[in-house]
């Protein structure tokens, strides 16, 4: 049996994954890379030390037992495709992958090598299967990959990913299975050994029309007023706008308020990006609306999007600013590292400060937020108001929602005892379970009516001398609790 790659040149892949393929081989084009012959980047240095290394090895050893008598190759990989390990107990595989670089400091991500599964993966953010002459690369040809994206159990970003290789003669039906379960439980090993926090839910993929009667916050500070009057400036030019900020901080609020300014009965359509395996379905729904009278898209979260997808945005909004009608859409994204297809589009970026960085619009939010819980007006004491206005909101304003329609839905006047007790603390690092329960028993005990320290200790079976040294450890400030 010939395990060697064959000798002919690239043709257009073909079959039911041909758009992706397609999208791949017009990138590895660009890029420039040879289509006889892989050259990858050697890096030499392989991080050893990361979460995803320890975790992910661990996974893969488990696996390649498993599979000890299979020509299978399992290979872990970065973020950015450089090989991290490689696992193999074929030696005929292994020295047919050492001949294409396949290998441990080598970097095989499409800009490297062209279309191959790891890097298809990585592009797409999606598990992707490539099979023989699917791959760019002739040399790549005699053999079958599939890849799987690891994310960031915390964080949901990308972390790197898992590739299983081996001949293109073999079946290969369940080699993307394989790499899925591996790669999941990369992911679950990583969260389980992280502090006991909690995994990030998988994007929605909203798609919804925003209301004129759902976009009437209350005036805020200057500094959120000067980024809605740049992004509807922008706007009224005909640019094209891509918001940025962190996540929650208001990005899709501001881009309406902007669009508003502009054209007070315009229909607005929220398209929030979803996760990457529904993006298909995710356009289908919206993107006939792009480019209709009297209707602005904002697209959310663009940053997310695989690599094709964005490519195929592209391509659709190059053509409506060809008729002039770029301003019909608006972009937002964490940050101004958008897919690289999207970004000679983008003319104008707008930063939304995030909430710790305006802290006088914490008060208003809050009021506003939970008139909207009850359909009345909440009255604030003054120590949740002070809570409220010292915690610095990691997640911005999506938490300050959260937790004051939490809180109003107990109460028409919020008192600090009506809040959770991560409000109330600065402990400057996560805290695991333990920590966590004890923290909110003494937010609890302090929050009480008339409460004082002495009380607090005494309810809490501890010295006085120890709950000082407790609510130093976990920056709780007695001050806050105080009407």
């Amino acid at each position: 049996m010939a395990h060697s790659p064959r000798e002919s040149g690239p043709l257009a892949p073909r079959g039911s994954t041909a758009p992706r393929l397609r999208a791949s081989w017009q990138r590895s084009e660009r890029y420039g890379v040879p289509g006889d012959e892989v050259t990858p980047v050697f890096s030499g240095a392989v991080d050893t030390e990361s979460l995803l290394y320890d975790c992910g090895n661990e996974v893969l050893e488990g696996l390649h037992a498993t599979l000890a008598n299979e020509p299978i190759s399992l290979m872990l990989t970065d973020a950015e495709g450089l090989v991290l390990s490689r696992m193999c107990g074929d030696m005929g595989i292994t020295r047919s992958l050492d001949r294409v670089h396949l290998a441990p400091g080598f970097y095989f991500a499409e800009s490297n090598a062209g279309t191959n599964g790891l890097g298809l993966a990585l592009a797409d953010r999606v598990p992707s299967l490539v099979r023989a002459g699917e791959h760019y690369c002739t040399s790549l040809r005699g053999y079958t990959c599939a890849a799987v994206p690891v994310l960031e159990p915390i964080s949901g970003a990308l972390a790197g990913s898992v590739n299983l290789t081996t001949w293109s003669e073999q079946s290969s039906e369940l080699l993307l299975a394989l790499a899925q379960t591996a790669a999941g439980h990369t992911s679950a090993l990583m969260l389980a050994r992280a502090s006991g926090r909690q995994s990030r839910p998988a994007p929605r993929g909203e798609v919804y029309r925003m209301y004129a009667d759902r976009l009437d916050p209350p005036r805020l500070s200057a500094t959120w007023q000067h980024a809605v009057s740049e992004a509807s400036a922008a706007m009224r030019w005909g640019r094209t706008v891509l918001v940025t900020g962190e996540p929650g901080a208001g990005k899709t609020a501001l881009a309406a308020l902007a669009r508003r300014e502009l054209h007070s009965r315009e229909r607005l359509l929220n398209a929030r990006a979803p996760a990457p395996e529904d993006v298909q379905t995710w356009l289908t729904v919206w993107e006939p609306e792009l480019g209709k009278d009297d209707t602005c898209v904002i697209v959310a979260g663009v940053d997310a999007l695989p690599a094709w997808a964005a490519s195929e945005l592209a391509a659709r909004f190059a053509a409506l600013r060809e008729r002039g009608s770029a301003a019909s859409f608006v972009l937002t994204a964490a940050s101004a590292e958008v897919p690289a297809a999207l970004l000679p589009l983008v003319d104008t970026v707008v930063e939304v400060p995030s909430l710790r960085f305006r802290p006088d619009d914490v008060l208003p939010l809050a009021h506003h937020f939970a008139h909207q819980s009850r359909g009345r007006a909440v009255a604030f004491t003054p120590s949740a108001a002070r809570a409220l206005c010292a915690y610095d909101w990691p997640e911005n304003v999506k938490q300050l929602r959260r937790v004051v329609q939490a809180a109003a839905a107990r109460s028409e006047t919020i008192d600090s005892r009506h809040l959770p007790a991560e409000i109330f603390t600065n402990a400057g690092h996560r805290l695991n379970r333990l920590q966590a329960l004890e923290r909110d028993e003494i937010v609890r005990c302090l929050a009480q009516q008339g409460a004082t320290v002495v009380a607090a200790a005494e309810e809490l079976g501890m010295a006085r001398a120890t709950l000082y040294r407790k609510m130093a450890q976990y920056g709780i400030d007695q001050r806050q609790f105080r009407s």
